[in-house]
C-alpha cells in the first residue's frame, strides 16, 4: 500500500482511538465556507496524482490530494474538462475538497452539479478502514449510491482518498452575448428561452459598470450556437475576453465579488430558489444581488442584520437562503443548507460510516 495512504489511515485510527477530532484538509481554499478549523490537521495532499485516465471512455480516477489545476491540465490535453466548472477561491484547491465541497460554477444549472458527474470513491471511514463504493462506469451502482454522498459532505462521511469522475468532451462551440437590461427583464428572458431548444449553458446578471447587464453563454454544435446568437440577439462578446469573464465568475473574481470585502462588515449569503422565481423582495439599501444558474442562485451582499430579511425573502419564494462567507470568519460559524428531514438522513448516515464524530466537527453540509 502507498505508505502516504497508510499514514493516512493510521493517523484516523489514532484519531479514533483517542476520540479526538480531526480536521480534513488539503488545499484550505474553502475554508471558512463549510467548516471550522477544529481538530487535528488531516492533510490529503501527500497522496495525489492521476491513477487511470480512459479518454475514449469519458472517466478519470484521481487520488484526491491532486490539484484540481493538474487535472484540468491533463483533462485539456484530451480536449476534455469538468462541465460543473468547480470554484477554484484560490490557488492549491484539490480535487478532493472538489468533491466534498460539492460545489459547482455558472453551468450548474445546465448539465448538472458534482454529484452527477461522481462515478466511484475510496475513502477512509471513522474506524480507520479502508473503503470502495462505485466504479468508474454509470452502471456500476447497485443499492446505496454511497459514492455521490459524498459530494457536499463536507469530509464528515469520511476522508477520499480517491475519485472516479465523469468528464465530457470540449463543446466544439461557444458565444457570450450580452444583454443590458434590468433584473426583472432579465429574469422574464430567462424563463422563456429555458423552455425553447436554445443550447444555454450558463447566465449571470450583474450591475456592471454601472449599467444593469445580463450575459448569456451559449455552449454546443456550431449550428446550434450561430442559430440561437442570430434569434437572441444582443452583442456578440469577444471570445477570449468572455472566457477570461465567465471564469473570473466561477472563481468569484468579478468586481461585484469585491464589494463585500472583510472590512466593509458584509457577509456574503448565496440564495437557492425556484428558476421561474421573480426579483426577491430584499432590504431597499442593499446593492442590486448577482444572478447565476438562469436566476436559480442570487448572491447578495448583506449585514448581518439582515440576516432573518434574506432568509423570508428566499422561503416566500420556495427556497432557502443561506450565509456562504462570513464578514468575520472566525467569529460566525457557516450555516447549514439541508432541510430537517435530509439533515437528520445524514447524520444517520454519519453515524454508519463515522460512529465517534472525529472527522470535521462543526462542519456544515450543504446542498447544491
Amino acid at each position: 500500500m502507498d505508505q502516504a495512504l497508510q499514514t493516512l489511515i493510521d493517523q484516523v485510527r489514532a484519531a479514533h482511538a483517542r476520540q479526538a477530532p480531526l480536521r480534513i484538509g488539503g488545499g484550505g481554499t474553502k475554508q471558512g465556507m463549510g467548516s471550522l478549523p477544529l481538530g487535528e490537521l488531516l492533510d490529503t495532499r501527500p497522496y495525489h496524482g492521476i491513477v487511470n485516465h480512459e479518454p475514449t471512455e469519458l472517466v478519470v480516477t484521481v487520488r484526491a490530494g491532486t490539484p484540481l489545476t493538474e487535472l484540468e491540465q491533463v483533462l485539456a490535453q484530451q480536449r476534455q474538462y469538468l462541465p460543473f466548472e468547480p470554484p477554484r477561491f484560490a490557488s492549491g484547491g484539490t480535487v478532493g475538497g472538489m468533491v466534498a465541497a460539492g460545489l459547482a460554477g455558472p453551468a450548474r444549472a445546465s448539465v448538472g452539479g458534482v454529484r452527477d458527474y461522481v462515478l466511484g470513491v475510496r475513502m477512509i471511514n471513522g474506524l480507520g478502514q479502508d473503503l470502495r463504493f462505485g466504479g468508474q462506469v454509470m452502471k456500476n451502482v447497485a443499492g446505496y449510491d454511497v459514492s455521490r454522498l459524498m459530494a457536499g459532505s463536507w469530509g464528515q462521511l469520511g476522508v477520499l482518498t480517491e475519485v472516479s469522475v465523469k468528464v465530457l468532451p470540449v463543446p466544439p462551440a461557444e458565444a457570450t452575448l450580452r444583454f443590458e437590461c434590468s433584473q426583472s427583464d432579465a429574469l422574464g428572458r430567462l424563463q422563456a428561452w429555458c423552455g425553447q431548444p436554445l443550447p444555454l449553458n450558463a447566465s449571470c446578471w450583474v450591475h456592471d459598470a454601472g449599467a444593469d447587464t445580463l450575459y448569456l453563454r451559449l455552449r454546443g454544435a456550431s449550428a446550434a450556437v450561430e442559430s440561437a446568437c442570430r434569434s437572441l440577439g444582443g452583442e456578440r462578446m469577444d471570445a477570449s475576453a468572455a472566457a477570461a469573464d465567465w471564469e473570473a465568475c466561477r472563481d468569484q473574481r468579478l468586481p461585484w465579488f469585491a464589494a463585500g470585502a472583510p472590512d466593509t462588515g458584509l457577509d456574503l449569503w448565496r440564495l437557492s430558489v425556484p428558476t421561474a422565481a421573480p426579483a426577491l423582495d430584499l432590504p431597499a439599501d442593499l446593492m442590486p444581488p448577482l444572478i447565476e444558474w438562469h436566476g436559480a442562485l442570487r448572491w447578495v451582499w448583506a449585514p448581518a442584520a439582515h440576516a432573518n430579511a434574506l432568509r423570508e425573502a428566499a422561503r416566500a419564494v420556495g427556497g432557502h437562503a443561506r450565509r456562504f462567507r462570513p464578514s468575520d470568519a472566525a467569529a460566525a460559524a457557516p450555516e447549514g443548507g439541508l432541510p430537517p428531514a435530509l439533515r437528520a438522513l445524514h447524520e444517520r448516515v454519519r453515524q454508519s460510516f463515522d460512529p465517534a464524530g472525529i472527522f470535521n466537527p462543526g462542519a456544515s453540509v450543504g446542498m447544491d
